[in-house]
């Protein structure tokens, strides 16, 4: 059992890589896609909002089907629906085939996302301790990774579509070989709440319900994390270039560093989620990315913005991964419904933030616009707790007691 656990462990990254991958080679042919439809920014934005909502009518179907067929079945057809979906972006010659093309891309992200992240919590229930904000950082391996094979790709004169058409083959090769080592189905755990006798007294309906209540909280803490995500992708590098009128070359490493600490942060999260719980993660670094973004928007120095979206990436990069977990092990029996939910409204997130602080700019300068981000943040930190209820307390101390 170890050595197959710690097969499916290894199989998890895979796929975590290979979304990231994935989505990461559609990112890097941006500029010479939007150029060959002949669209403005503007229009690109529009589109991409049909990315955004392929994504999360991915994740809402694909949850369900995750708990009904198991991760065994749904985690390498989402990877095979991905990587054969990536080559339409780069066929696509007019504002109306890109818009298919990004609508069914998104729509098999969403998939892969939602299915993988449900086998992610059976793995780290399996393991009896935490495991999730490894696997999200693998994620941002799979972006580095792209960016460094689109480099490639352009070097050696490959148009958009034969590259997306080689990295989409690569990773339906790559889901297929990683199938047969994932888990089955979820790992036999007792019912939400058993380990205490108050709890043992309530009926299955009355538990299910209240884990689906408490993960609609968790999908709104993650609404508003991913909305801070999303509006440090778009809109670090401007702030320093805007803002402090830094060269545009320097203003692009506001980004590499708020990106940079959040993989550290997630390389080493587990390890204090181990140790010292979800809800001091969450809280702490809600908290530590508040103290980060109140920094970036207050302060007139360059080393400040940096330093700033450097703690704005390390506190956030913890959040989203325990969310995750504690709405997969909310009931097991549903992870990957419950997941879905919170991954699906935390996608909303992510794709808002960058439009919310638009819209604040016509109000207000763009630094005085990230307040509201602290505001997040805060509001995350203080609503923490909501992850030490039922089977989030209770996986936590069996964690603890298990001596890992």
């Amino acid at each position: 059992m170890e050595r197959s656990l710690r097969a499916a462990r290894v199989a998890t990254y895979v796929y975590f890589v290979l979304c990231g991958t994935l989505m990461g080679t559609w990112v890097v042919h941006i500029p010479a896609i939007e150029e060959r439809v002949g669209i403005s920014h503007a229009s690109l934005g529009g589109l991409l909002v049909l990315l955004g909502l392929g994504a999360f009518i991915g994740m809402r179907v694909a949850g369900p089907l995750t708990d009904r067929l198991g991760a065994r079945v749904v985690v390498p057809t989402g990877g095979i629906l991905c990587g054969a979906a990536l080559i339409l972006p780069g066929l696509a010659r007019d504002p109306w085939t890109l818009a298919g093309a990004l609508l069914v891309f998104g729509f098999c992200n969403g998939c892969l996302d939602v299915s993988m992240n449900a086998h992610a919590v059976h793995v780290e229930k399996a393991y009896g301790r935490p495991v999730m904000s490894g696997f999200h950082a693998t994620f941002s391996v799979g972006g580095v990774l792209a960016a460094l094979a689109g480099a490639g790709a352009a070097s050696a004169g490959l148009n958009p579509a034969a590259g997306m058409a080689a990295m989409g083959a690569m990773g339906i090769v790559i889901a297929l070989g990683s199938a047969r080592v994932l888990l089955p189905t979820a790992p036999t755990v007792e019912s939400p709440g058993s380990g205490s006798p108050e709890k043992a007294e309530a009926s299955p309906a009355d538990t299910r319900r209240s884990a689906k209540g408490r993960v609609w909280l968790l999908a709104v803490l993650a609404l508003m994390v991913m909305l801070c995500e999303g509006a440090a992708n778009d809109w670090s590098a401007l702030h320093l270039k805007d803002v402090l009128g830094a060269p545009a070359g320097t203003a692009a490493f506001a980004y590499g560093t708020f990106a940079a600490a959040m993989t550290i942060g997630r390389l080493l999260a587990d390890r204090f989620v181990a140790r010292f719980g979800s809800v001091a993660i969450l809280r702490h670094g809600a908290a530590t990315a508040a103290v980060g973004i109140t920094l970036v928007a207050l302060g007139p120095w360059m080393w400040a913005a940096f330093t700033g979206w450097a703690l704005f990436g390390l506190g956030l990069s913890g959040c989203v991964p325990q969310l995750f977990s504690a709405a997969g092990h909310a009931d097991p029996a549903a992870a990957g419904a419950n997941v879905s939910r919170v991954a699906g409204l935390g996608y909303v997130g992510m794709l808002a933030g960058p439009a919310v602080i638009g819209w604040l700019t016509h109000l207000v300068a763009l630094n005085h616009a990230f307040v509201l981000l602290t505001l997040l943040c805060v509001t995350t930190a203080v609503a923490a707790g909501v992850l030490r209820t039922g089977s989030v307390r209770t996986r936590e101390s069996e964690m603890a007691s298990s001596g890992h």
